[in-house]
């Protein structure tokens, strides 16, 4: 339904692909929004459709980091909700002991991971002064599964990806005395430019769905979920809403290893 968020949220990654439609989705339920990415000329498009802002941002650069929110703040206001999307993938069918480029293996997890703990840092100054907010890590089936068993994929998005799911359990609990929830999402494989390279027969999730999450998290009602790992395909954010005692007290819903 149109119009039922309110409030201002901080997009990064917004400049295409599954960030931009989350822009467009939390600017249609009627939130303010700022676009972030590195290609200032994508999320002046975006930011154009929805009215709402556009910035330049290194997510991996404290100081850029740090301009951003300044910026959100200054033209919209404090920050209900950052969505850290922004994200890169390596290189796929490199062997590890073959790599020559340790460096661009590694700015996977600065992009990935250290981005997110920049922006959720920097963003959170605020959020944890007011005593409300919401935070959505884009995260990746990648995470905890082998996307490609027995061959050389890639080395690095996946166990960036794992950090990151790690990393967003453990703010949820340093964040529950703040009132502040964090949410883990995993968009399915969404067909985009990062993705475009696995080709026509990969099993392609339809785009509109993390959107259709993120506007349901930002709702609120899903905030007893805070610290959860929810799946934009798989799972029906309406059903976890209504088990969320279930989901909480038997430890669903998060990436364990049972034995």
């Amino acid at each position: 339904m149109a119009g039922e968020l309110s409030g201002v949220a901080l997009v990064t990654g917004g400049g295409r692909g599954i960030g931009a439609n989350i822009a467009r989705e939390l600017a249609d339920g009627g939130m303010r929004v700022a676009v972030a990415a590195r290609t200032l000329e994508q999320v002046e498009g975006v930011a154009g459709e929805i009215d709402g802002v556009a910035l330049h941002v290194d997510v991996s650069d404290e100081a850029s980091v740090e301009r951003m929110v300044d910026a959100t703040e200054r033209e919209l206001g404090a920050i209900d909700l950052l969505v850290n999307n922004a994200g890169i993938m390596g290189r796929s069918g490199v062997a590890v002991w073959e790599d020559d480029d340790p460096a661009g293996w590694w700015r996977v997890f600065e992009i990935n991971t250290l981005g997110t703990y920049l922006c959720c840092r920097t963003v959170l100054r605020g959020m944890v002064e007011r005593g409300r907010g919401r935070i959505v890590n884009v995260g990746s089936g990648g995470g905890y599964l082998p996307v490609t068993p027995g061959r050389a994929g890639d080395s690095a998005y996946g166990p960036s990806k794992a950090a990151l799911h790690r990393f967003g359990e453990i703010l949820a609990g340093q964040l529950q005395p703040h009132a502040i929830a964090v949410f883990t999402i995993s968009p399915g494989l969404v067909r985009t430019a990062l993705t475009e390279r696995l080709g026509d027969d990969a099993p392609w999730t339809p785009p509109e769905l993390a959107p259709r999450l993120v506007r349901a998290l930002a709702s609120g009602r899903a905030d007893r979920l805070t610290g959860r790992y929810i799946h934009a395909e798989h799972d029906d954010i309406e059903d976890l809403i209504a088990r969320a005692d279930e989901i909480v007290d038997d430890d669903l819903n998060a990436i364990r290893l049972r034995r």
